[in-house]
């Protein structure tokens, strides 16, 4: 009789450690189980002076996590296609303004909506055309993108903030909660098992990866890449827009610059999460993964009541450390 045990050996513990490691989200998943248990740790040791497992705190991250969520995810996918957007901070404050505005002169919530998601696919579609058709670095031209919708903030209402006042039904679409969960981090958590799907469940994500990794291999075996590099870029202004419906919703008002920033913090979650900066390279699960340690870490800090320079070190630290780590994977991968 033959054993089949024999026929498939074990593998070792270091060998279990390697192939997780070498997953796109491998590290940072551990990295992030790593610190919640330490978390968790010591709330249960502290709960008076850490209260990271108080429902409070715990609200306070559902409602916080989001935002930056759905811009990760837009910027992700972008990002996997080899290409870069500086420009969704200020298309989520310039989309959320439009809605607003429009609400504010009597434009039903529902409608509006609806068009500031338009607006945003719009303008990712713009930064793409241009991208590709000047055979222009997309850093170059979404920085350009990043000043010019600034700007256009200012030039349509000034530096005034915009109240926004919805319909009932539309608030608790995307600012109630659903058996205790807020329905922001609802939306976002079902937003990331639809792009899971998206990249890796369906054609199109492998079309993604591969335009990503290789553009000149993904030519030659019939993928549309710049047909694919404007589906990323109109996904990317898609979800900054509908990062601006969440924050908008949930505050009831757009600050004309509360968007600054956002879209290097979207970055940094994706480059923490395992995605390669040069393309062709990660996971939605990192993406998620990089999302929640950034605010895991700035809760803690908070939590200790530590000065907030400290917040920009360990972010900064953990994007080279993460940067590093994703290269030499990158050149292992090349060199394999």
């Amino acid at each position: 009789m033959i054993d089949h045990r024999a026929a498939w050996p074990r593998r070792t513990t270091a060998q279990n450690l390697h192939a997780l490691l070498t997953m796109p989200a491998g590290a940072i998943l551990l990295v992030f189980v790593a610190v919640q248990i330490g978390c968790i740790a010591a709330g249960l040791l502290f709960p008076d002076d850490f209260r990271y497992l108080s429902s409070a705190n715990m609200g306070i991250m559902m409602r916080s996590v989001p935002v930056l969520g759905c811009l990760a995810l837009g910027a992700g996918v972008l990002m996997i296609a080899g290409e870069f957007d500086l420009s969704i901070g200020s298309v989520y404050t310039f989309t959320a303004i439009v809605m607003a505005m429009l609400v504010g002169n009597g434009v039903d919530a529902f409608l509006a909506a609806p068009a500031g998601l338009l607006i945003g696919a719009a303008i990712g579609l713009l930064n793409g055309a241009l991208t590709l058709r000047f055979n222009l670095p997309s850093f170059i031209v979404t920085l350009g993108g990043l000043l010019f919708w600034r700007g256009a903030v200012l030039l349509l209402n000034g530096a005034v903030q915009v109240r926004f006042d919805p319909n009932p039904v539309f608030n608790a679409l995307f600012s109630g909660t659903l058996l205790g969960i807020n329905a922001a981090f609802i939306w976002f958590v079902g937003l990331c098992l639809v792009f899971w799907a998206m990249l890796h469940r369906h054609r199109f994500g492998n079309h993604v990866f591969a335009t990503g990794g290789n553009r000149s291999a993904a030519t030659a075996i019939g993928v549309n890449t710049n047909a694919i590099k404007l589906m990323a870029f109109a996904i990317a202004g898609f979800m900054a827009a509908f990062a601006g419906i969440l924050a908008t919703t949930r505050v009831g008002s757009v600050q004309p610059g509360q968007g600054a920033g956002l879209e290097l913090q979207a970055i940094a979650a994706c480059v923490i999460g395992g995605l390669s900066l040069r393309g062709g390279r990660g996971s939605i699960l990192g993406v998620f993964l990089g999302v929640m340690l950034i605010f895991t870490i700035t809760d803690v800090l908070l939590l200790m009541r530590a000065p907030g320079f400290y917040l920009d070190m360990f972010i900064a630290t953990l994007i080279v450390v993460a940067s590093i780590f994703n290269h030499g994977l990158d050149r292992r991968g090349a060199a394999a």
